[in-house]
């Protein structure tokens, strides 16, 4: 069986691959907070939450279907998008049970360029949601709060953007990712590491010129989410 890789190397993995404060861009209207959806949960299961964006939207049905016996799979509601949103809602996210892991990730929209109303925009015309220095304290509060439950936490690491892909800039996760693993390590949060994974062999999991991935992309993905959450259901 393959071994996960040590989380205080994790994301170091990924910058090395990915190489060759501040506050953040205020939104005009803060979205109201959702609560989890209401799903069918198998009674005496431990209970897992996904917190990420639409990357993580697209393995979840993959890690439920392959953990289905195993635990409640259960995706925070709607893309969850930058850590100011995480700020947020992150109360309403939680709920009131008790939740056994929680495997999160916020990246890929706080590095992205977006207009006055929050909607992505072209780089030469938009300002950055979440520049990194604010992206790193955000995440530091969050890791505090999520810490506060009792769960077991699991990092995600932001996967790669391409060139071509709209409102970013390609490689500009591997600071992103460098500031995350200051504030896991800090906290002792282990850390999978989808990046360094999927950065060898993006161009036939993802989609070119875009930050998603293909159905067997979103597949792939949700085999290395199941391993990292996997062994913390027994403990």
């Amino acid at each position: 069986m393959k071994q996960n890789r040590p989380w205080w190397v994790a994301g170091m993995l990924c910058a090395a691959l990915g190489m060759g404060g501040a506050l953040a861009a205020p939104a005009k209207k803060a979205d109201a907070p959702k609560k989890a959806a209401a799903v069918q949960e198998v009674e005496g299961l431990p209970r897992v939450l996904i917190i990420g964006d639409s990357i993580s939207l697209g393995y979840t049905p993959f890690v439920k279907q392959q953990l289905k016996d195993k635990a409640n799979i259960i995706h925070a509601p709607g893309n969850n998008e930058s850590t100011v949103r995480g700020l947020e809602h992150l109360d309403a996210w939680l709920g009131l049970k008790k939740w056994d892991v929680i495997h999160f990730n916020w990246g890929l929209h706080d590095l992205k360029y977006i207009d006055e109303k929050t909607k992505i925009a072209d780089i030469t015309k938009g300002k950055q949601w979440v520049p990194v220095e604010a992206y790193e304290k955000n995440l530091a509060e969050l890791v505090q709060r999520l810490k506060k439950t009792g769960a077991k936490l699991i990092w995600c690491t932001t996967t790669p953007v391409p060139e071509g892909a709209l409102g970013r800039v390609a490689g500009e996760e591997v600071k992103y990712n460098a500031a995350a693993l200051r504030v896991m390590q800090a906290a002792g949060v282990p850390v999978d590491d989808l990046c360094a994974f999927v950065a060898p062999q993006r161009e036939k999991l993802g989609k070119p010129k875009d930050v998603h991935y293909t159905a067997a992309g979103s597949q792939a993905l949700a085999g290395e989410v199941v391993k990292a959450i996997e062994p913390l259901l027994a403990k």
